[in-house]
């Protein structure tokens, strides 16, 4: 019987912090997916995989920028002591980063993605770690947006899982996530 390679997982949260919730727009259900992002953090805890926290620096007077009252990760998601966090300037979590060398230290092959802006950097992100070689698990239920003026967010959501799932990543809900067997 061939050895078969063991697949490493990991949680990333992306920029699940104050200010995404302080918008005038609210984001898509955005309670509901905060809920679920919750679950699947403590979920990743209790099966002792690696946690990584990104967080997003909109530079000065963005809602998001480091030091203002946006910036804080929101309480629901809060990091613990030992769980990675990644300050990043663009999109994509491993532009400008040493995201990419962090996993590779942790062993990680496999992704598992969950945060805010779906056309943004979920988007951006998922794209970058598949280009990179990791298998990518979007949390179909686990990311939000807000409205844009040409689309309504339930749209946007909708048209990404579908694109990302078309060959990008492996599209699952949140409570078929499984840290322990991981398929993910």
């Amino acid at each position: 019987m061939a050895d078969v390679p063991s697949i490493s997982p990991c949680l990333v949260i992306i920029d699940v912090q104050q200010g995404m919730f302080a918008f005038r727009r609210p984001l898509c259900h955005g309670e509901e997916v905060l809920e679920r992002i919750a679950d699947l953090l403590e979920r990743a805890r209790r099966a002792q995989v690696p946690i990584f926290h990104v967080q997003h620096n909109g530079g000065p007077g963005h809602i998001l920028a480091k030091g203002s009252m946006g910036w804080p990760h929101h309480s629901a998601v809060q990091p613990k002591s030992g769980e990675a966090i990644i300050e990043k300037w663009y999109s994509s979590a491993f532009h400008g980063t040493d995201f990419h060398e962090r996993l590779t230290e942790a062993g990680v092959d496999q992704l598992v993605v969950a945060g805010i802006q779906t056309e943004m950097c979920v988007d951006s992100t998922c794209r970058a770690a598949v280009a990179l070689g990791y298998k990518v698990t979007l949390v179909s239920d686990g990311h939000s947006t807000f409205d844009s003026p040409v689309l309504p967010a339930e749209k946007i959501i909708a048209h990404h899982n579908r694109t990302l799932a078309d060959g990008f990543v492996d599209l699952r809900g949140a409570n078929d996530v499984d840290f322990r067997g991981c398929g993910c």
